[in-house]
């Protein structure tokens, strides 16, 4: 019995390592590319490590369009999205978890209807929505929407609040305390994990969202880094070793956000289904 599971616990494991390596090889492929020259990229047989290392490359790629403004303009509107997304849904998500109101479930069940609505149905009826309120070419139409929460966020945050015990909400009212002092005392602290899913989520969303920006927005001074991307592809699409700096640079920052909340993504991913 032990040899047996040894050998299906390798099998996994192999299957999982060959998985890891076969998602990992295009990100390995983008950064090992951008230290190269255009005519080591596509050598063959192919140089998996640069000679030499090319570093220049992201100061070129860098320096060729205003990406600092554009980097600019993309962590305002991820920063003001991910503090809209947290405080929207962790609110409206302790509404359905923990109080008590009319209409609530079937509320709740339009909330979740929502959801198999794709964004393509509803994008033409909101253009024409913000360009009658003249906030086309302006952030808003970019950052408004979330702080009115998201049906996923609120449906993930639900589900862990609603595994509280309420024990602590009825302690806390013998106490004096209101629903918001429970909010903000009880329910916030116990609730790091799914926040942290919320916040990464909001983030990646925002900083990667092409189409948004895409829409709405019609100078070059007030683009993100997506549409910077695009126009510098548009520009240099011949020059593939500064067209791969330059994405190496827009997605570093997803990487480093993923990898330092990652812990704290599985846990609240786990939490969130313990309870329907």
């Amino acid at each position: 019995m032990r040899k047996s599971r040894r050998f299906s616990q390798i099998i996994v494991y192999a299957i999982l390592i060959l998985g890891s390596v076969f998602c990992l090889l295009p990100l390995f492929w983008l950064v090992r590319s951008s230290m190269m020259s255009s005519m080591q990229i596509f050598e063959m047989p192919p140089k998996w490590i640069p000679s030499p290392f090319k570093f220049q490359n992201y100061a070129e790629a860098l320096t060729t369009i205003d990406f600092l403004r554009f980097f600019r303009n993309t962590l305002t509107i991820t920063a003001s999205c991910l503090l809209g997304a947290l405080i929207s849904s962790s609110l409206g998500a302790y509404s359905y978890a923990r109080l008590d109101w009319p209409g609530k479930k079937f509320f709740f069940g339009l909330l979740l209807a929502s959801m198999m609505l794709p964004g393509a149905v509803t994008l033409i009826p909101t253009f024409i929505g913000w360009r009658l309120a003249d906030l086309i070419n302006t952030y808003v139409p970019l950052i408004l929407p979330v702080w009115f929460g998201s049906a996923f966020d609120i449906f993930l945050l639900r589900q862990f609040y609603a595994s509280i015990p309420r024990d602590l909400d009825e302690a806390a009212y013998v106490d004096g305390a209101g629903p918001l002092t429970i909010f903000c005392r009880i329910i916030i602290p116990l609730s790091k994990p799914p926040l942290i899913v919320i916040g990464l989520f909001s983030f990646m969303n925002s900083w990667n969202d092409f189409m948004g920006p895409l829409v709405y927005l019609n100078e070059e001074s007030k683009f993100t880094l997506a549409l910077g991307l695009q126009m510098f592809q548009s520009l240099h699409s011949a020059q593939w070793h500064l067209l791969m700096a330059a994405s190496t640079v827009v997605i570093l920052p997803v990487i480093i956000v993923f990898f330092i909340g990652q812990r704290y993504f599985i846990e609240g991913i786990t939490l969130t289904g313990m309870k329907g």
